[in-house]
């Protein structure tokens, strides 16, 4: 019997399991999917793309799109010790401060940004050391780029001349402007929730980590869930019983999925699917959000690139001296931009680099190019996750419904315009030789917009599946991450966040989740408190 068990080694289980088990009189026991975070390509920071459709890769599809003319969009989920921050594109952004606000407002009690802000100063160890929005000596790793390229001085110029202030902390009280990244790396290597909170603490002896372990569902008894059952060999299954709380730390497509299995959704749903419902909860699987995104692609004369990075000599000097093209995030510079007056926020993230990036890295191009990509940070689209049958191993079906609101068109439309704009100032126009995607000869609204629904893609950050909130019908858990009418059942991952945050969604694994806080309810173990860890949640790139 163990106190905790903890399903999902990803972001949210890596920093669950070291807290859980600093108290050395609780047993923790960590379950993961996948195996060891010890690939190359999880290591090497530029080769990330490498695992996509590989065994490190859930490798998750979308069902058809209605409004991106029909296609299945890719959704990559990282299968390993550390999840998707053993596969994401390292890149540190909070977001900003209403994004934690709306949370609070929508019944998130206690994660505003002023509850929020003192655990992200607490997890990081950041290189620019400690100041009122940065912390040092945190587990998280937050550095500079080991070995920027040439070109991000010309990107970020060009931005300044197109209009974009430049900024000294996008993680700063002001967000909009152009800067580079900072990155969760350390000495030019990836720095994952298992580098960070995993590995420092895996001899301690009330910590039991299991991987290549597939869970199969929730055992409930009653209204209280008492543990997980565990697929085996030859067909047969094992329960696995939580004393204190089952935590299902398994992201935004899995976790409803394995509510969905145990019988906890929607109930018509759920019998469509040939499950049985246990607990009627319509909001799981509900507010799916992501991050589109559409890259405007040029040929470049600059030589000092992240073409053919991989070749044997920028592999040996990233083994000799961890520097070099391997070491890129590939987006090296960012820029947060309000497309049209009035928005409370910038709607638009572009990722920028000296790299040619289409079809999530499986596309090539013989030639040095650089790369503008406009994100929808704040989409109004909503979709959803759902069983395509009782079998646990079966994917679920996923839809988002990306491009389905007409002033998210209009923002992605706006932000492919100002990406020419960009490209087209000095010193950044010196060097274009000509534009590759979506090409010089498609210029009318009407005709990006239709080459942006051939070619949008995901940007790798799924949330919203497990709404938190102390109010609603569709909420899944309270603001305590307690699964609602369940006892002894929490959701700590990117699942439970009510809104997307704007911007990549990394740095939420580690804030909250260093934040213990006692929880007065009993766990349904004859009047024992817990302590719960909350945490301002999961994320990726």
């Amino acid at each position: 019997m163990y106190d905790y068990v903890i399903v999902g080694a990803g972001s949210a289980g890596c920093v669950l399991a070291n807290r859980l088990s600093e108290d050395p009189s609780t047993r923790v026991l960590l379950l993961e999917a996948g195996g060891k975070d010890r690939s190359p390509n999880i290591k090497i920071p530029a080769a990330f793309a490498n695992q996509f459709h590989t065994k490190l890769d859930w490798d998750f599809m979308t069902e058809p799109e209605p409004h991106v003319d029909d296609r299945s969009l890719y959704i990559p989920r990282g299968r390993s010790l550390g999840g998707s921050s053993s596969m994401n594109a390292m890149l540190y952004v909070r977001g900003r401060p209403l994004d934690y606000d709306l949370w609070e407002r929508q019944g998130a009690r206690g994660w505003g940004w002023s509850d929020v802000l003192p655990y992200f100063v607490k997890a990081e160890d950041n290189d620019r050391g400690a100041s009122e929005f940065h912390g040092a000596g945190g587990p998280l790793k937050v550095s500079e780029q080991r070995s920027p390229r040439p070109l991000d001085r010309r990107l970020i110029e060009a931005s300044v001349a197109a209009g974009i202030p430049p900024s000294s902390d996008y993680n700063g009280p002001e967000q909009d402007g152009v800067a580079r990244f900072q990155v969760t790396q350390s000495g030019g290597k990836r720095w994952s929730a298992a580098d960070g909170y995993l590995k420092p603490v895996v001899s301690r002896p009330n910590l039991e980590i299991r991987t290549g372990v597939q869970v199969l569902g929730v055992e409930i008894e009653g209204q209280r869930a008492t543990g997980v059952r565990v697929g085996r060999r030859f067909g047969r299954s094992e329960l696995i019983r939580a004393e204190r709380d089952l935590i299902l730390s398994a992201g935004a497509i899995q976790s409803p999925q394995l509510l969905q299995l145990s019988g906890v959704g929607d109930p018509a749903e759920l019998r469509e699917a040939g499950v049985e419902p246990r607990h009627e909860l319509p909001g799981v699987g509900r507010n799916l959000q992501d991050h589109p995104f559409v890259t405007l692609i040029w040929e470049v004369s600059d030589q000092n690139t992240l073409y053919r990075a991989d070749s044997p000599k920028h592999m040996a000097e990233w083994l000799l001296r961890r520097s070099g093209p391997l070491t890129s995030s590939v987006a090296e510079v960012v820029a947060f931009v309000r497309s049209r007056p009035g928005l409370p926020a910038a709607d638009i993230q572009f990722h920028m680099g000296a790299a040619y990036y289409e079809d999530h890295g499986a596309e090539e191009y013989d030639g040095h190019c650089a790369v503008i990509a406009p994100v929808l940070v704040s989409p109004q689209a909503r979709g959803r996750v759902w069983l395509r049958s009782a079998d646990p191993i079966d994917k679920p079906r996923i839809l988002t419904n990306t491009l389905s609101e007409p002033d998210d068109v209009r923002s992605l439309v706006d932000g492919m315009v100002q990406a020419r704009e960009i490209a087209a100032q000095s010193p950044m126009s010196e060097v274009i030789l000509k534009e590759l995607k979506p090409g010089r000869a498609i210029v009318d609204p009407v005709d990006l917009e239709a080459d942006m629904r051939r070619r949008l893609m995901l940007i790798y950050h799924p949330v919203g599946t497990c709404r938190m909130s102390d109010v609603g019908e569709d909420a899944v858990v309270d603001s305590e991450l307690r699964v609602h009418g369940l006892d002894g059942l929490r959701v700590v991952d990117a699942s439970v966040m009510p809104l997307i945050p704007g911007g990549n969604t990394r740095a939420h694994d580690h804030a909250g989740r260093a934040r213990r806080r006692p929880d007065p309810r009993p766990c349904g173990d004859g009047g024992r408190t817990c302590g719960s860890v909350s945490a301002t949640v999961q994320g990726s790139a």
